[in-house]
């Protein structure tokens, strides 16, 4: 069973030949490639195997009798169109390979062939098969995810940004996202590819600071069998796989020297050259790269090359920390309590105004993603229906706080309170509706709250 399962994971051939020793010498030259094989003499035969049971790859010769080469083509593209077929003839014509092609053939191979080839061509083949296989995957993550891309924001920068990005998305241009650590630069690649003419395509995302320079090369750029001790195989690099789609490369000033000049290359001639290959494979690949470094002052230093800064930074989507935004705090915090409650089936549904407090006090270096993490946290420990100030984490409760009294000692909650709602009408410009909203309360609520804590002059009528 261990041996069979190894040989699955190399792809299944199925091969038809009516002479008996072409078929026996093939198949044990399959099965030697480590490739799950089956045989037979027939055409129909070859086609109800088909029909009953998927095939990667299937060798035919051409001719043989009832059911020649050319109709179990035709009859298994129809029947299973993700199996690729590669033909074998004595009777080669360039007519009948013209035809062949046409008809969805993988490649025509004439009599007498060598071997070296026949293995050669069958493995791309196989190599074909499993690029679609994975791209197919990724589409259906894709289309998973499509719809999901939320970026919760009132900001109004913030909602400039995101305009801009959704004006440039159609388009093919590439993207560098810069920003703070956590201020979510992916999130922003992902609302570009899904909201872009390659939504259907494949989303790769690959973190240049987490290899070394030969293994980034290898999987941005991949690697033709034996190209290097222990290449049992060929390999598809990121670049190759993300074709139609987007590739978004995080901490793209980690990139070494010699890798930029490669990607340079790519980005210009549009086609990736695998190690050990002869010829470069075209490639058509939207590339969205981030970094939170000054990238500008990289190049000043010639630590990142200014041609491939240039065409990197066609446009330039700058994230604003999120001390910066702070108006945006409560819906995100809300957002975050949804999440995390529905995904712990926990009825967390609020944080109360004196952790709010100590939260709109708080610096957050970690930016969103700090955020996140936190009410993750409190929403974990919880007990109750909210998260309270108990439910922070140490260094929040240790470090200080601007809701006090004069004298140090820490005030009330009502207090504390009726300052946070003087904080947010002022932060909103006196906008009654929208402080509303911001506090998740009716408008109602806050005039009745104004007008208990005196916190405003001249209050208007609530509405009806």
């Amino acid at each position: 069973m261990e041996l069979r399962d190894k040989m699955q994971k190399h792809g299944k051939v199925l091969i038809v030949d009516d002479e008996e020793v072409a078929l026996k010498n093939l198949k044990h030259v399959m099965s030697k490639e480590g490739y799950e094989v089956a045989g037979t003499q027939s055409g129909e035969e070859a086609l109800a195997l088909i029909k009953d049971q998927p095939f990667d790859v299937v060798l035919t010769d051409l001719q043989m009798e009832k059911m020649d080469g050319m109709q179990l083509l035709k009859a298994c593209r129809a029947a299973s169109p993700d199996t690729e077929v590669i033909m074998i003839t004595g009777y080669a014509t360039a007519e009948t390979a013209v035809e062949a092609m046409k008809e969805g053939a993988f490649y025509y191979i004439a009599k007498p062939f060598r071997l070296e080839e026949v293995r050669k061509i069958t493995g791309e083949a196989m190599e074909k098969v499993r690029l679609r296989r994975e791209n197919r995957q990724l589409r259906e993550q894709v289309e998973r995810y499509q719809g999901k891309v939320q970026i919760i924001t009132q900001d109004a920068g913030m909602r400039r940004l995101l305009d801009l990005a959704k004006q440039i998305a159609p388009t093919d241009c590439n993207v560098l996202v810069t920003g703070e650590s956590g201020t979510g630069k992916e999130l922003f690649a992902r609302y570009l590819h899904n909201q872009s003419n390659r939504v259907n395509g494949p989303y790769i995302a690959v973190n240049c600071g987490a290899f070394s320079m030969e293994l980034l090369s290898n999987e941005l750029f991949g690697h033709e069998k034996g190209a290097f001790t222990g290449a049992t195989t060929s390999k598809t690099g990121l670049m190759e796989a993300a074709s139609g789609g987007t590739l978004f490369l995080d901490e793209i000033t980690e990139m070494p020297t010699e890798m930029q000049v490669k990607l340079l290359r790519v980005i210009q001639e549009k086609e990736v050259l695998r190690l050990g290959a002869t010829k470069p494979v075209k490639v058509d690949v939207r590339i969205v790269a981030a970094t939170n470094r000054d990238i500008t002052e990289e190049v000043k230093r010639g630590s990142f090359r200014q041609d491939l800064y240039f065409r990197l930074n066609v446009v330039n989507l700058h994230i604003p920390a999120l001390s910066q935004r702070m108006d945006d705090l409560p819906l995100l915090i809300n957002h975050f309590l949804q999440k995390y409650a529905a995904q712990m089936k926990k009825n967390v549904t609020e944080i109360s105004p004196e952790a709010l407090a100590k939260l709109m006090n708080h610096e957050f270096t970690g930016n969103v993603r700090e955020l996140e993490n936190i009410v993750e946290r409190g929403t974990a420990i919880t007990n109750s229906h909210a998260i309270e100030l108990a439910h922070l984490p140490d260094n929040l409760l240790e470090s200080g706080t601007r809701f006090r009294k004069k004298d140090g000692a820490i005030m009330t909650l009502e207090e504390q309170e009726k300052e946070y709602i003087r904080w947010v009408l002022n932060e909103v410009g006196g906008n009654q509706t929208v402080a509303a909203q911001v506090l998740d309360i009716n408008r109602v609520s806050l005039w009745r709250k104004l007008k208990t804590y005196n916190a405003g002059e001249n209050q208007a009528e609530p509405p009806a």
